[in-house]
Order: structure tokens, then sequence, then C-alpha cells
């Protein structure tokens, strides 16, 4: 490829416009490299070390791998059949049912969570490089305080350099980082010839009375864990020509290791009450085997950060004042609050995780149900790409002033079932939790009130392109 072909790729998968055939060059393996890369970061030992505080290790490995690939299908069944049709990002796919406007609603929550998720994973990097630097005696008892913040800010900063090239930034990055991956799996490897025979016996230090209880929650945090790659997958799925060529690398490559490498962090807990595989490594095999998982932590959290910025820059230039900015601008905004989280409260952010997963159930797992009803049940597969960047008073889907009243309504009826099956802050439950988590009930009532609300009213009024 020539170097002015080079260039423009470049600027065409910095845009928000629908890839044309020749831009989408990402082919099986290019587009598993990079999910796998972006899915196996350091997250994982925190939501393995939850459910290890509910089951034991096979349990807890078994309900985590079938909700996460739950939770990988919707999120696949809602975004990915617009965004590999017509070569655009999560946001753009959105647009039919939330309107010209109110695509707004599932940017505010792209953006959240990828700041969210950005934020826990660089300051886990800042603690696990404090805690190795004190036990090699580099620093002194006390100094996390500052260095957390101090390597937050690094984090930052090379990840806005890795992506000044855009898409080829985040696969240059991943081809490097990809070997983190398998040193996940060697971790896990130490970790059960070790300590096998504790690992057997420990027993969950907050299990519930209820083993029903127990393993319906492992299910519902992978559920959500993956519910949260709705704002990813867009942006990374868009350089693939096909959905042939998408399908399996979505499955395998984002959804297979996050439950595997999540195995670390619950066998951690279970035996080690750690899930940071810089301080059980060092344990285990002393302060080399601490400096190997601390590169690890480092390449798994930056490959992370890396497509989450893009996806999340990505989706800036769908607001209309920031469509033409320079795209150095867009990294800027998709990373300070990621900073100043870093910088002003890393500990009671990290502190909050369990809170941060509900919160991901609450938004998207209503969102994926909207989507799927409307694109498999009420439009049958007809989109128009056009429409996904009109905005003037004829748009196809400009619905009422831009929004669609139905798409609202389902969101808060969502929100509402979320909260009164499962409380995010306490965890609190109420039936039909036990018997369906909390998740596949929430996309079940957002998908079910938008197909009522668009069959009796939003399509007899001729709105939405219906």
């Amino acid at each position: 490829m020539t170097k002015v072909a080079d260039d423009f790729l470049v600027e065409a998968d910095k845009s928000a416009w629908p890839l044309l055939p020749g831009e989408r060059t990402w082919g099986g393996w290019r587009l598993g490299i990079s999910l796998a890369t972006a899915a196996a970061a350091t997250w994982c030992y925190i939501i393995g070390e939850y459910v290890g505080y509910y089951l034991g290790f096979w349990k807890g490995f078994a309900t985590l791998f079938a909700g996460s690939m739950i939770g990988m299908l919707i999120v696949a069944l809602a975004a990915v059949p617009v965004c590999i049709r017509f070569g655009v990002d999560s946001i753009a796919s959105a647009k039919p049912q939330f309107g010209t406007s109110g695509w707004i609603i599932p940017a505010m929550l792209q953006f959240i969570s990828i700041v969210g998720w950005n934020s826990l994973l660089l300051i886990f990097f800042g603690r696990s490089t404090t805690q190795l630097f004190y036990a090699l005696g580099i620093i002194s008892e006390g100094s996390g305080a500052v260095l957390v913040p101090i390597t937050v800010v690094v984090a930052v900063s090379l990840t806005f350099f890795f992506l000044l090239k855009g898409s080829l930034g985040v696969d240059r990055v991943a081809k490097v980082l990809v070997a983190h991956v398998f040193i996940g799996f060697w971790m896990l490897y130490v970790l059960l010839t070790h300590e096998w025979d504790k690992l057997i016996s420990a027993v969950p230090a907050s299990a519930n009375a209820d083993a029903q209880w127990n393993y319906v929650t492992g299910i519902e945090i992978g559920i959500v864990s993956l519910l949260s790659w709705w704002p990813y997958i867009g942006a990374m799925v868009r350089m693939a020509p096909n959905g042939r060529t998408a399908a399996l690398p979505i499955m395998l490559g984002m959804g297979a290791p996050v439950p595997l490498l999540c195995a670390i962090g619950i066998a951690g807990i279970l035996v080690l009450q750690v899930s940071d595989p810089a301080q059980w490594l060092r344990t285990i095999g002393g302060p080399i085997y601490g400096v190997v998982a601390l590169i690890f932590v480092a390449a798994a959290n930056l490959g992370t950060a890396v497509a989450g910025v893009y996806a999340s820059s990505i989706g800036l230039r769908h607001i209309p004042v920031l469509s033409r900015s320079p795209w150095p601008v867009l990294l800027a905004i998709s990373l300070a609050p990621v900073a100043i989280v870093g910088l002003l409260i890393p500990e009671m952010f990290f502190a909050n995780f369990g809170t941060f997963l509900a919160f991901i159930g609450l938004g998207f797992a209503p969102l994926c149900g909207i989507q799927i009803v409307d694109y498999y049940f009420i439009r049958r597969g007809n989109v128009n790409v056009r429409g996904l960047f009109e905005t003037g008073p004829n748009a196809e889907y400009r619905y009422w002033g831009g929004f669609n009243p139905a798409s609202i309504i389902a969101m808060v009826c969502g929100f509402v079932t979320y909260n009164y099956i499962l409380n995010p802050i306490s965890y609190a439950s109420r039936f039909p939790y036990e018997y369906l988590t909390a998740s596949l009930p929430t996309a079940v009532v957002g998908g079910g009130v938008y197909w009522l609300l668009t069959i009796l009213f939003v399509r007899p009024a001729g709105k939405g392109g219906y």
C-alpha cells in the first residue's frame, strides 16, 4: 500500500463515517488479536476476585464462563450487525432506536463506561507498581500515595502517544502486547501447580447460605462484565470486511479470554486473599516472578486502555462541534477524566468496583434489549445507512425533535427493573434474581417495552423509518 493510501486510511478510521470496503482491512486473525489484547486486562482479576467471594474455584470459573458467553452473545446480537454491515461504531448503531439527537444517551453510557474501566485499569497498574517497588526496596512504605497518581499519568501519556495513528496504533499495540495473554495463562498454571491443595479446599469468604444465589451471582458478574464490551466492539469490528470474518474472533477473542484469565483472580483471592498477580507471584516465586507479573499488568492494561480510548474518541465524532476537531483533541478529551480520577480519587474509585459493575448492567442490559428487538423483530434488518448520519428535520430517524420516546421510556423501565431485582450498592436482591439474574430480565423488559410502544404508537405515527 502506498504512503498516500496509508495516510488516507489513517484519516478514515479516525472519523465516525462509514468505512468503505477498501478501508476495512482487518482479517480474522488481526481482529482476533486486537480483541484478545483488549479483553485480557487486569479487570479480569478484579472480576475473578468478586466471584471468588461467593464460589469455589471450579464453580466460580464455570458460572463466570457461562455468564461471559451469555453477555458476549447479547452484545454481539445488539451492536455487531449494523456495525459490520456499514463499517460504523456502536454509537451509530444505536441511532435507529434513539434518534438523531437521542443517541446522546448511549454515547454518555459509552463514555462513562470506558472512563470508568480505564480508571480502574490504570489505578490497578499504579497499585501493582507501588507494591512491587516497595517489595524490591526501591521506595519506602507510604510512598504509594504519590507513586500511584504518577504512574497513572505516565500510562495516560503512553496511551495518547500510541493512538495518534488511530486504528493502526491499536493494531500495532495489539501485535506486540498479545503475548501478555499467554503470560496470563502461565501465571494461572503457576498458581494452580503451587497451591492446588489449598485451592480445592478453600472456602469463599462471603458465600451466601443459598447456594443457588451464589451460582446466579457468578453468572450475573460474567454477564455484566461482558455487557461492558458494547462501547468497544463497534469501533473494532468496523475494521473487518464482513460478519463471517468477525463472528469467531468476537466470541473467542473477546468472550473467551475474560473468564479464562478471571480464573487467576478467583484462585488468588481464595488461596492468598489477593487477586493482584504482582503480589501473589512475588510470594510464590520471589522478585523475578513479581517483575514478570508487573510487566504483564502493564501490557494488559495499556492494550485495553488503547482500545477503549480509541472507541470513545470515535464516539465523540458524532457530536457536531467535535466532528471536525483534530484527533489529538478527541484523545485528550477521552483521557482527561481518567487522569483526573487517577490523580484525585484513585482509592475511592477502586473501592467501589462492585457498584460500577452493577452500573454496567443497569445501563447496557436495556440498551442491548432495545437494539435486539428493534433490529430483528421490528425492522427485520432494514436499516438506512444514510439515516444514521442525517440530522435535518426530514431525517429518517428524526422521530420527535430528534428523540424517540419509546427508547427513553424503555431505558427507564430497564433501570427500574434492575434496581428492583438487584440493588447496585448493597447487592441485596429480590425475586426472580436467584433464577434469572438481574441483567437478563432487565434486557427483556427494556426490549419488551420498546416493542410495545413502537408497535402501538411510533410506527402508526410514521416515525423512525419502519
